[in-house]
């Protein structure tokens, strides 16, 4: 149900001020949190490794995924601002059965370790790129940074975390798309890719392995509560109107940093790596960018990957906990869980698997768990028992069940391919 009026917000002043004090600027910072997991390095294996392989061939996959991230963000985000509540915790009360539960909790925390692994294996590539560390020794680095950027999620509050975030989030950014101003792609080729096809088996797991990095389920749990922290004790129609126009910007301003920064890594694989041996793994990638294009922009991308595993990583944290909460209604500190988490990206590197395969692999992980997380969603999004006013209109739900409909179908011919070919 819609979370219940609390004294200083049922005070008509204290409403009033609100909206006219609560400026835009004010208001963002959720999405943009959450927009870090779309450009984790995930996102630049798959991008760079399907640039790098069939050029622009894959360029619409990017602008599709985009697109509909912008409309699931935006109703994970509604859901925590109107009931008070993420997510998780709904779906915790409404499954009734504890067998059901738990088995829908393990899918979910499975998703969140292998968004765990993504980033962890891509702080620790960074690493080795930028300073020469053993990756095993860069995954222990990454993960006891982001034990600390989480210790100030739990002891400074949403906004410094958020303040930290959005910093590493502009780092990032301006690693990942400086180099398409030295080597910039050709506009022709770039429209051609925005017609949807594939060439082969391999083309759709990676279009599929690019919508898991892109519409990362994790953060679809992880949206409602980040919304839910940022605003508590918040109630009445004008506030909650202004919320919710606040939280379109807010997510149109993630998702546009998103889509370009993964555009960018695309078109600079696309048009610089394109039939260059090696340069489907991160690592062939940096030292082809250093050949081509010069030691500045292949610097500039491994501290763009290094900031993108740190951010991502610990928003991944967060999530983790919050579906672990929401679902089995427990807690464990959030420091632990990084100390369990970290274990099977510790041992994948120990082990020398191959990194960029690994992070490949781990986004199709992902995009096997996005019905669990969107389906729930949009259903949820439409029930005014829960939202009240603020349910979805018919076109909404159409746009959600049409997202869902793409990315179930897209997993079930991957399947049907592997199988075939096998």
């Amino acid at each position: 149900m819609p979370k219940t009026a609390v004294s200083s917000a049922s005070n008509p002043a204290v409403r009033h001020s609100f909206v006219r004090s609560a400026r835009l600027f004010g208001l963002l910072g959720p999405a943009l949190v959450a927009g870090v997991a779309y450009v984790d390095p995930g996102n630049v294996a798959t991008n760079m490794t399907a640039g790098a392989r069939y050029g622009y061939l894959l360029v619409w996959v990017i602008v599709a995924g985009n697109v509909m991230a912008w409309l699931i963000q935006y109703l994970s985000a509604k859901l925590g601002i109107v009931t008070g509540t993420s997510l998780p915790e709904i779906l915790g009360k409404r499954i009734r059965r504890p067998w059901t539960r738990r088995l829908y909790w393990f899918q979910a925390e499975l998703v969140a370790m292998a968004t765990d692994l993504a980033e962890i294996i891509g702080g620790a590539v960074a690493l080795y790129l930028l300073f020469g560390l053993p990756l095993l020794a860069g995954g222990i680095i990454t993960g006891v940074i982001s034990m600390i950027v989480l210790t100030v999620q739990s002891r400074q509050g949403p906004r410094v975390f958020e303040r930290v975030i959005i910093a590493l989030l502009l780092i990032l950014t301006a690693g990942f798309t400086a180099g398409i101003f030295f080597a910039p792609p050709d506009a022709g080729s770039v429209i051609a890719g925005l017609v949807p096809r594939f060439e082969g088996t391999d083309s759709v797991l990676l279009a599929v392995s690019m919508l898991g990095a892109t519409i990362m389920p994790h953060v679809i749990y992880a949206h409602s509560a980040l919304a839910r922290d940022r605003f508590p004790q918040l109630q009445g129609a004008p506030i909650i109107r202004r919320l919710l126009w606040a939280t379109k910007w807010d997510v149109t301003i993630a998702m546009a940093i998103a889509g370009t920064v993964n555009l960018a890594i695309l078109l600079l694989a696309a048009s610089a790596l394109q039939g260059v041996d090696g340069t489907d793994t991160l690592q062939g990638a940096y030292l082809a960018l250093h050949v081509t294009i010069g030691p500045m922009i292949a610097t500039t991308f491994a501290v763009g990957l290094l900031a993108s595993g740190l951010a991502s990583t610990s928003v991944g944290a967060y999530a983790g906990a919050e579906i672990m909460h929401g679902l089995l209604r427990r807690r464990i500190p959030l420091l632990m869980r990084r100390v369990i988490t970290l274990i099977p990206a510790l041992l994948i590197l120990g082990l020398g698997y191959d990194p960029t395969r690994a992070l490949v692999l781990s986004q199709v992980v992902l995009s096997f768990g996005i019905p669990f997380a969107l389906i729930p969603l949009v259903w949820i999004t439409t029930r005014r028992t829960i939202l009240g006013a603020h349910t979805n209109r018919w076109f909404t739900t159409t746009a959600g069940i049409i997202c869902a409909i793409v990315l179930v179908s897209l997993n079930v011919l991957l399947l049907a391919l592997l199988f075939t070919t096998s």
